[in-house]
């Protein structure tokens, strides 16, 4: 039975990839990943904020006296609540491909274009096999356009790109105006991959301290349907591979995803609530899946459920829309 895949040009064994999580914060908790069968890992984000805030860290001590500071530090959580520096976590990239056999994915969070991009080579000359660039900008200004947002992705993009030499995959949100034509424009500027979707933090408000209170809420299989349905729709529209993220806790998860044209399926809400070990039992799933259905191979049904087949798939989103309203009865 060949479970093997192709992504960002690596062939990998199997489409099960840890997303970005603590547990790639140490060297043994990635190893134990590839103990029970990832076959690749995405380490967890270097963030803008930190990379400008070292930077800063150092012009204040070069020009002490001066303000040097921006009015955003202020809001940055100290240095022990975070994972590890700049510095540190280049270290660790070094570290973790001394230690695994597996491509190791860097993955760099921004929000604004500017030089913190740059750090995207010093990533590079670490080690790291590809990058994962996972813009998350919340535009709260309501002055802002939905076209400022889409170019404002379209140059942090081309500013990384023009840093490195490896792959570069972009992690998105759902929230824009032409899903499909965002996607069409990365992937003309040179992303390697897309990955769907990014979940954005969903704060609540504790009713005793009148407080906002962000919180991390972790998946379930019923939150696959959304890159579920934007990765048939992609399938073979675009050029860059389709990474489905959110919602992959079932060997069922990973086939159902593979039928709408997923090279990979990225896990981390499975692994937070069951550990590595979880790894393995999603791959027997899959494989006792493809055995009662006489499948020899991932190749074989990928994207076998997609959309490359419909004259019109806008109207076959219309179609389907109107008997899922019309079944509930």
């Amino acid at each position: 039975m060949d479970l093997s895949t192709t992504y960002l040009g690596f062939k990998l064994k199997n489409p099960i990839v840890p997303s970005a999580s603590p547990m790639s914060r140490t060297v043994g908790g990635i190893k134990a990943m590839e103990d029970f069968g990832a076959s690749a890992v995405v380490l967890y984000s270097l963030f803008e904020e930190q990379i400008r805030h070292e930077t800063r860290e150092l012009d204040h001590f070069l020009s002490y006296g001066t303000e040097s500071y921006a009015e955003a530090v202020s809001y940055f959580p100290k240095t022990e609540d975070y994972y590890l520096g700049p510095e540190e976590y280049l270290k660790h990239i070094y570290n973790v491909k001394r230690a695994v056999g597996i491509p190791v994915i860097a993955s760099l969070n921004g929000s604004t274009v500017g030089g913190w991009t740059e750090y995207a080579k010093r990533i590079q000359e670490a080690g790291a096999d590809a990058i994962e660039l996972n813009i998350y900008h919340i535009p709260t200004d309501p002055e802002i356009s939905g076209a400022y947002v889409e170019q404002l992705y379209l140059e942090i993009l081309q500013a990384v790109k023009a840093m490195v030499t490896i792959p570069v995959a972009v992690k998105l949100s759902p929230f824009f105006s032409s899903m499909a034509n965002m996607a069409k424009r990365l992937d003309e500027r040179g992303a390697n991959g897309l990955v769907l979707f990014n979940r954005f933090y969903q704060p609540d408000i504790n009713l005793e301290s009148l407080e906002v209170e962000p919180s991390v809420v972790l998946s379930s299989s019923d939150s696959a349907r959304l890159p579920l349905r934007w990765i048939a729709i992609l399938y073979k529209a675009v050029k860059a591979d389709l990474a489905a993220t959110t919602g992959v806790h079932t060997g069922e998860d990973v086939v159902k995803m593979t039928m709408a044209g997923a090279s990979v399926t990225m896990v981390c809400s499975a692994l937070l609530r069951n550990g590595a070990k979880r790894i393995g039992e999603i791959l027997n799933g899959v494989q006792k899946w493809m055995i009662d259905h006489e499948y020899e191979s991932l190749e074989q049904m990928r994207g076998s459920m997609s959309h490359k087949s419909a004259a019109n798939p806008s109207a076959l989103e219309r179609a389907n829309y109107m008997k899922a309203l019309n079944s509930y009865m």
